[in-house]
């Protein structure tokens, strides 16, 4: 696949580097709490900060000052994590909270299913495991400020062990929530004060600021760099009060995001279903909880990507699909065809269609915006930062090619639990320390 990434997020690891060479690494402040594990053994942390931002691209590295990143990385590294496919946001987070790929989990998006009868959107439910139930069935508390990944199954509204809370607004309204269960103070959670149950061994935090300014004019919209200067901000929030609670020398930090964000403003709707009429068969384009009409054969879900279900005679018709997949591949608008050993070889959910359709970017498989609009859910759209920092993460130690499914297992080992049941990834263990 292209990678139009590698350039960019290579510079902007270099320059942020150069920063960081030969800066030690701060030292745990006096006091700082580090529990033995049951066993005699300890983990390399006893807590772990996610900062989970929605819509960050690789490439948006490098385009704002980011001096808490920077200090940040005295004590760790960034390089990409490789995301899932399709690149859309709730598979994404699914993979980056399970450690499991699509095709296990079973997170899906923009798929039609044939049991309603229905297209479907966006959904949370998982066949496995996150990280927070793995962290709580060994004990420990979780705390997500609207990461919703996590919201029953793991953390749920009112509950001090795995405490859920959905303040909405900014990225600092969400923010001074961790603030404040940092500071072991209360917090709304589904109407009600609750406090913690103590310093979560787990936070999250979940921010898509940049994801709403990419879907509203594209990966280059000119509020990019202020918002990764407000983000950093947050970040350094964050920093601050682990160290106000006596935790930093015994915390890591993970910031990362679920997918990037591809410019368009072309659409090819009706090429693409002219492109199916002339192959000799009747598409239809659906939105969300939408049922096809009478004689339709062909069930098209647009996110990103373009999802294709064979209905009816069509889909007992074994010449339809190769008929339909080169009507496609013939169009300059498309840039790849996945057929089911695709999406079996992606490890894509099995819930996708008999075909996924990929537009070349600058397009989308449905009209053309107003004006240049921003879309994921392509292979264009899989890199993302990734940062690993602080306890237990070796300073300036890269992990080989990291991916969302080794977010969980590394999340795990780094505070000494089993990792989630269904997880598939690995631990980045040559940018760990042994603990």
């Amino acid at each position: 696949m292209t990678r139009r990434w590698a350039r960019p997020l290579s510079a902007a690891v270099a320059a942020l580097s150069a920063l960081a060479v030969g800066m030690p690494a701060a030292a745990a402040p006096a006091g700082d709490p580090s529990a033995d594990r049951p066993g005699g053994g300890r983990a390399p942390a006893d807590h772990v900060v996610l900062l989970a931002l929605d819509g960050f691209d690789a490439e948006y590295v490098g385009r704002a000052p980011m001096p808490h990143l920077e200090r940040l990385l005295r004590r760790g590294s960034l390089t990409t994590s490789t995301g899932v496919m399709t690149s859309i946001t709730n598979p994404s987070w699914s993979s980056v909270a399970t450690g499991a790929w699509p095709e296990r989990h079973l997170n899906s998006a923009y798929w039609f299913d044939p049991v309603s009868g229905t297209a479907r959107g966006q959904q949370r439910e998982l066949a496995v495991p996150t990280i927070a139930e793995a962290v709580r069935d060994d004990g420990g508390t979780v705390f997500s400020s609207q990461w919703f990944i996590l919201q029953d199954h793991g953390v749920a509204y009112g509950d001090p062990d795995g405490l859920y809370t959905q303040p909405g607004g900014d990225c600092s309204r969400r923010v001074d929530d961790a603030v404040a269960v940092l500071a072991g103070e209360p917090v709304s959670s589904g109407g009600q004060e609750v406090r913690a149950n103590g310093l979560p061994e787990l936070t999250a935090v979940y921010c898509d600021t940049l994801d709403a300014l990419g879907h509203a004019g594209g990966d280059r919209h000119p509020g990019i760099p202020a918002a990764l200067t407000e983000l950093d901000a947050q970040l350094g929030r964050l920093v601050q009060a682990t160290k106000d609670a006596g935790i930093y020398g015994r915390t890591t930090f993970v910031v990362t995001g679920d997918h990037g964000m591809t410019t368009f403003d072309k659409g090819f709707a009706a090429e693409g279903l002219a492109a199916i009429a002339d192959a000799g068969y009747r598409a239809e384009a659906l939105t969300s909880g939408r049922s096809p009409s009478p004689g339709t054969d062909v069930a098209v879900v647009v996110g990103g990507v373009a999802d294709l279900t064979l209905l009816g005679d069509a889909a007992h018709d074994p010449a339809a699909e190769g008929r339909i997949r080169r009507a496609l591949e013939a169009l300059p608008q498309v840039r790849a065809v996945y057929d089911e050993d695709d999406q079996r070889r992606m490890r894509m959910s099995p819930r996708h269609g008999d075909l996924v359709v990929e537009p070349e970017p600058g397009w989308s498989f449905g009209p053309a915006p107003a004006a240049p609009a921003g879309r994921h859910g392509a292979t264009t759209d899989l890199e993302v930062p990734l940062v690993l920092a602080g306890a237990g993460v070796l300073p300036h130690r890269e992990p080989r090619d990291p991916r969302h499914v080794d977010l969980a297992p590394t999340i795990a080992a780094l505070l000494g639990v089993d990792a989630p049941a269904g997880a598939q990834g690995r631990v980045l263990t040559e940018a760990l320390t042994r603990g």
